[in-house]
């Protein structure tokens, strides 16, 4: 048995490794060990969720952000986006879409927009909850502080995204500006996760200046952490960033990631993302083999998909709701799922 092999089985016994032996299974993968990966972690999806495929309806309310993030491509400084914002009843109008299509969670996710106060947001959230009593609602709204986010929950939030990006505070530097932390961005998780929110953490693959070391640390903290959800995703670069220029993370990395973090947490709800989709024209449904059991079709309007790009050539941008749900069940009845109309809650949550 090679090293990389006993590695690999020992994550598969254990669930986790130590910070040397994450960079090693890292850097010495191979095809054999690759597989035994990706169909260990289909195993454990499939005992846990069975070959059902939870879907959350994605309206992104504003592309409008205080933040200038190196990566992202509604950045504050890039004047090139055509900024805009969705009023409640587009909101609810995507919401409805969203229902009538089997959808029972929605995510709200906008750049960090003061024009949103915690008001507006409450009211946002209560008026979907109100209409949509059975279905769960996720943020992805950025770092806010304990009281905003102690409202948005008490109105009626279920979820809420926060990607960590990064373990790793040297990389952390080179990924944003100075305005913003490690520290914080990982303090708001746990201060989510002590409210009673379902969280969400994770990281993109192959973003500049990631190492293997660095993403041992991410593995290590996430396992620390233990959120209910974790997103992950190739880097893509916006030509519109400092980063125009960078390669992109490659899908082979990307569903390898994804089948030691199904291994690690064999209940986590995992995505299978957009930019996975992007990157491969089957990149979901590989996901999904390496261990995802999420997907997340937009229900945003047509006039707004085209401009919530956070990187190049986003896939989805033209479909319909309707029409994307079909094509959905179409090509993952290929490799022998379905996608389910249930809320899809992390087993074992319970909100009270």
């Amino acid at each position: 048995m090679t090293e990389v092999m006993r590695l690999a089985r020992k994550l598969v016994e254990d669930g986790l490794l130590e910070h040397n032996e994450y960079v090693e299974l890292l850097a010495d993968r191979d095809d054999e060990v690759r597989e035994y990966l990706r169909s260990t972690a289909q195993g454990i999806a499939v005992s846990n969720y069975g070959h059902d495929i939870f879907l959350r309806g994605l309206i992104e309310y504003s592309n409008t952000c205080k933040n200038d993030c190196y990566y992202c491509g509604i950045r504050r400084s890039n004047d090139n986006v055509e900024r805009y914002r969705l009023s409640l009843e587009e909101i609810l109008s995507c919401c409805e879409i969203g229902y009538q299509i089997g959808l029972r969670t929605f995510v709200l996710q906008g750049g960090e927009d003061p024009y949103f106060t915690d008001d507006m947001m409450c009211e946002i959230i209560s008026s979907i909850k109100s209409n949509y009593p059975d279905c769960a609602l996720t943020l992805s709204i950025g770092e806010k502080g304990r009281e905003s986010y102690e409202r948005y929950f008490a109105a009626g939030a279920d979820r809420y995204l926060l990607r960590h990006e990064t373990a790793d505070i040297n990389h952390y530097r080179r990924l944003h500006p100075e305005s913003l932390s490690l520290e914080n961005r990982m303090r708001c998780l746990e201060v989510l996760k002590d409210i009673g929110f379902q969280i969400g953490a994770g990281f993109m693959v192959g973003s500049p200046g990631q190492t293997y070391d660095t993403m041992a640390s991410d593995f290590e903290y996430l396992k620390k952490l233990n959120p209910h959800m974790i997103g992950i995703g190739p880097f893509i670069h916006h030509k519109d960033t400092p980063f125009r220029n960078e390669a992109d993370g490659t899908l082979e990395l990307t569903l390898y990631c994804l089948s030691m973090l199904r291994i690690m947490f064999p209940k986590a709800l995992l995505p299978a993302t957009t930019a996975l989709g992007t990157i491969d024209k089957t990149g979901r449904e590989k996901g999904v083999l390496a261990g995802a059991n999420v997907i997340m079709p937009s229900l945003s309007p047509d006039n707004a998909r085209s401009k919530y790009l956070l990187y190049e050539g986003k896939v989805g941008v033209k479909d319909k709701a309707a029409e994307g749900r079909q094509l959905l069940d179409e090509r993952l009845a290929k490799i022998g799922y379905r996608t389910v109309t249930a809320r899809g809650d992390y087993k074992g949550w319970d909100r009270t």
